[in-house]
């Protein structure tokens, strides 16, 4: 998570999404067949998205 925003930062539909793109994660992670070859970034990048755009409403820019 970024430096500068904590949870309450976040509005209730980003909270709703951060918390459904972890549990897509957690799936995911779950349905590794021990080879760690599980590919997250694609939903990592969406979290990191959502987390700039709070700082970004946060800091005012």
């Amino acid at each position: 998570m970024a430096k500068d925003i904590s949870f309450r930062d976040f509005t209730t539909g980003e909270k709703l999404r951060l918390a459904g793109l972890h549990a897509r994660m957690a799936k995911r992670g779950l349905a590794d067949d021990g080879t760690d070859r599980v590919d997250l970034s694609d939903l990592k990048r969406k979290v990191e998205r959502i987390e700039k755009a709070a700082e970004r409403r946060k800091n005012g820019k």
